[in-house]
Parts: C-alpha cells; structure tokens; sequence
C-alpha cells in the first residue's frame, strides 16, 4: 500500500508517516519509482507508535523501546521496562509540580476573593 493508505487506514496524516521515517520509526519500501510502499504489518506498527505517543512518550524513548518489538529478546524487554519506568517516574515527578501548582494558585484565587468581598463590603458600609 501507499503511504496515503497507511495514512488513512491508521487515521494518522501522511506528514506524521513521513515523520516516524525520519525518526527511524518506521521503514517502508520503494517501489522502482521511488514511491513509499508498507504493509499491514506497518499498519500494526503506526497503530502501535501512536498508542505509545497517546501515552506521552517522546519518539526518541519510542525508537529506544521498540527494539524490545523488533527483536523480542529477555535483556529488550528487561532495556524496555526500565526504559518506561524512567518515563513513568518522570510523568509522577510532572503530576506533583502540577499539584503544587494547582495548590498555590488556590491559594492566590481564595486571597482574591477575600479581597473582592471586603471591596464588597466596604462599599455596603458607606
């Protein structure tokens, strides 16, 4: 199939195809004429890479799990794991910044309110 092909059976654009290329995702076959041609395994392989994007990982971490695909092997795997724990620890560390971040702005929405309802008050008195 074409690259428009594989672009529409996976829902992705054909720029994003083109991009999983340059990033060593994804490689597909010339034909003579030197149009892109891929298979239904490489329908299997976008689907995947885009699972793995929807779970935020950057395409450098994906190009560093997918040997573990490619090549199924104890020591990939174990290399893969370690490789998404890495990211899961990074998104925890992310999750608590935003808490704290949610928390501090809280804190300056609950001052503005305080203020807004002594502004309140104050022009009740006169």
């Amino acid at each position: 199939m074409r690259i428009g092909q594989l672009a529409s059976r996976t829902g992705v654009s054909v720029r994003s195809v083109r991009y999983y290329e340059e990033q060593g995702l994804l490689t597909g076959t010339r034909s003579p004429g030197g149009q892109r041609i891929y298979t239904d395994a490489d329908v299997e392989r976008v689907v995947f890479i885009q699972r793995m994007y929807g779970a935020g990982l950057s395409s450098r971490t994906i190009a560093e799990v997918l040997p573990c695909v490619d090549a199924p092997s104890e020591a990939n795997s174990d290399s893969a794991l370690e490789r998404l724990a890495l990211e899961r620890d990074r998104l925890d560390a992310h999750i608590a910044e935003l808490l704290r971040t949610r928390e501090a702005l809280d804190v300056l929405m609950a001052t503005a309110r305080a203020h807004r309802d002594q502004l309140g008050t104050a022009a009740l008195s006169r």
